[in-house]
């Protein structure tokens, strides 16, 4: 077994490696960046080398420095996580000239699957089923035309190198080709220094399945069954599972050959992931091979329980597969879910910024945390903005659920914006709940865009008592005087978004309270121990138990956050909520003359100028938000006044781009 190797990646995946290679008594070493200087990857290996600036190209992207820190270090092998580095066949070609080993696949085998229209070719002639589309890269725009008159609307088109959804872009006619074509060449560009792109047959009402392969150099190559990633944002997955719940054992039989055929056409090794579109009608279609391990991959270890990154390690260090085919059980179910820094509802910006808290779930034998991060770190505008993911199993899919939502509603995060809620949403949605998932999911799902403030009757049954619950507690602590009654009776009203609600609040005891409000037939019981300050309560309404979070906010307010819904909450007594209505309110100013960014990023390029009159639609600047390309668009005709940023600058939320007249 190796002694030492070394991690050519950062954040979560780095750390995930690091686990169990420590575990396999082998030596770890990490590389980091300046911004990455105290993360916890850095802090977890045994050894920890920097190898240069934040700028993702001038370090975790350089092949030269990530070679002779290995040397330096006297690595024996280099494991290079996903993403940067992982499916260079010149970085494999690279560590291998100077005698390392790279973790994962041959330079031949990534290089044939990492170019899509390559692999598009190999599959075809595998044997594999493959989407109807150009074979070559486009030459110009005027070829995508004709590909897309001749396959018919809608197309994608896909960047030939990298993955990970960038330099994807849909088109649904000719109108939105151009720019389509062009962004994905830009974007491709950016992410892997390749802007060759091509043109393929969109399949609507998809399903996004991939079959996770095992092959070592004995020519034995095995699958581990099938995931789910149908729940996607712009191409990026959101939450996984395993297994899927649409696929019959025959169509997972089916894809799981076709995925072993494709893998021993190309020699490969190591651990791997055939992609596939699959219809409403179960047929399949070949997208891609990741030559690397997937974000993803835990949900396959807990349906398996098989550790993928230490297959991985056995099968570099020339060890043959000592699981067969037959070896491989389905138990149980698992889902994953991406926590991100980001507001899903400003359109999914990216928010940066010191996580001043940072609390997950227990890890139990039914939920699994993996992260880069700790409370104090930074999360920086340079890479991807994953905070951790989240993982749960369960003896059935409503287990799994279960478990995630239960996890979802205790994970404490403060410092920056995040996606919990959202995630919640999805995971508590009744169409996901029933299994009936597209990876049109989430634009069919939240067409209007995400809201935390949104809730039914049915969720104000559980946020109304709490808060009366909290409420009466802060009201004592804070000695409010009342028309509190000596059989301890308090009559409040709770401002929740834009509605109120006029509630009686009974005490029964520190622990226990009855809520009664609009036409209840009869009061609702609350049971919780909390004290203020404490940020979680687990409170049993009608013998029905939930976790809520709390944030208190001043002498009469707090923010309340429980499964999709989060949103400040403020208390009164009813005279002091008479007196509240005669208040003015405060008129936000007019900034409909100007352009505000709606995310840090960096400037990419300006395509206007100053005195340019604009149409509705028209791109007014193109920003780069940790790896993904931004266009920003003009709302409504009008004239460029003045520009007020350049190409190159890093801009903060609500900076003023622009100004109109």
């Amino acid at each position: 077994m190796f002694k030492r190797i070394l991690i050519a990646n950062r954040g979560e995946i780095a750390c995930r490696v690091i686990k169990t290679a420590q575990r396999l008594g082998i030596e770890t070493v990490a590389i980091y960046s300046e911004v990455d200087e105290g993360a916890l990857h850095v802090l977890a290996a045994d050894k920890a080398i920097s190898v240069g600036s934040s700028v993702a190209s001038e370090s975790y992207l350089s092949i030269n420095k990530i070679v002779d820190i290995a040397l330096e270090t006297g690595s024996e092998a280099v494991h290079p996580g996903y993403g940067f580095l992982s499916e260079n066949y010149m970085f494999a070609e690279a560590l291998q000239d100077k005698g390392i080993k790279f973790i994962g696949p041959s330079a031949k085998a990534i290089s044939s699957m990492g170019d899509k229209i390559e692999s598009k070719k190999i599959a075809k002639l595998s044997g594999v089923n493959t989407i109807p589309g150009a074979p070559d890269a486009l030459s110009d725009v005027d070829e995508a035309f004709s590909i897309a008159e001749k396959i018919g609307y809608p197309v994608m088109i896909k960047a030939a190198a990298g993955g990970g959804g960038k330099g994807m872009r849909l088109a649904y006619s000719k109108e939105e080709i151009s720019d389509s074509v062009q962004s994905a060449i830009n974007e491709a560009t950016t992410s892997f220094g390749d802007g060759r792109v091509f043109v393929e047959k969109f399949i609507e009402q998809p399903r996004h399945i991939e079959i996770q392969i095992l092959a070592d150099s004995f020519g034995n190559v095995i699958h581990l069954g099938e995931r789910e990633c149908s729940i996607q944002r712009r191409h990026q997955k959101v939450i996984e599972e395993a297994p899927s719940s649409f696929l019959d054992q025959s169509t997972r039989n089916a894809m799981g050959s076709q995925a072993c055929r494709l893998a021993s056409a190309v020699d490969y090794t190591s651990a791997g992931t055939v992609e596939f579109v699959v219809d409403k009608d179960k047929n399949f279609y070949f997208l891609e091979m990741n030559t690397r391990l997937q974000v993803e991959h835990p949900v396959t270890e807990f349906i398996t329980g098989y550790d993928l990154v230490e297959e991985q390690i056995k099968i570099a260090n020339g060890q043959a597969l000592s699981i067969k085919q037959s070896d491989v059980k389905i138990n149980g179910w698992s889902i994953e879910a991406r926590i991100y820094a980001e507001d899903p509802t400003r359109g999914f910006t990216p928010s940066i910024g010191r996580l001043v808290r940072h609390k997950p779930p227990e890890e139990t034998n039914n939920v699994r945390v993996d992260s880069g991060v700790i409370e104090g770190s930074e999360i920086s505008i340079f890479y991807d903005p994953m905070i951790s993911k989240l993982i749960t199993f369960g003896k059935d899919r409503d287990s799994a659920i279960s478990s995630m939502l239960n996890a979802l509603d205790s994970y404490i995060i403060s410092g920056i914006t995040h996606n919990i809620s959202l995630l919640s949403a999805i995971v508590n949605n009744d169409r996901f709940r029933s299994g009936d998932l597209t990876t049109n999911f989430m634009d069919e799902e939240f067409s209007e865009g995400f809201s935390d403030k949104v809730f039914s009757e049915k969720d104000l049954e559980k946020i109304i008592p709490v808060s009366g619950f909290i409420a009466n507690i802060l009201m004592d602590k804070d000695g409010i005087i009342d028309n509190k009654s000596n059989d301890s009776i308090r009559d409040l009203v709770l401002f929740i978004g834009e509605l109120s609600f006029k509630i009686t609040v009974r005490t029964i005891s520190l622990e226990s309270i009855e809520v009664s409000w609009g036409n209840q037939s009869k009061p609702v019981n609350v049971k919780a121990k909390w004290i203020p300050h404490k940020r979680l309560i687990e409170a049993s309404i009608n013998g029905d138990n939930h976790l809520f979070q709390i944030y208190t906010q001043g002498s009469t307010g707090f923010v309340l956050s429980w499964r999709s819904f989060r949103s400040n909450i403020i208390y009164r007594t009813d005279y002091a909520a008479q007196l509240m209505k005669k208040m003015p309110k405060k008129e936000p100013p007019d900034l409909s003359q100007y352009l505000l960014s709606p995310m840090p990023g960096l400037v990419v390029s300006i395509p206007v100028k100053e005195g340019e009159t604009i149409d509705t639609g028209q791109p007014l600047i193109v920003v780069d938000a940790m790896k993904m390309e931004n266009i920003l668009r003009a709302e409504r005709e009008c004239v460029v006044k003045k520009i007020l940023v350049s190409v190159g600058d890093s801009l903060s939320v609500d900076e003023i781009i622009m100004e109109f007249k």
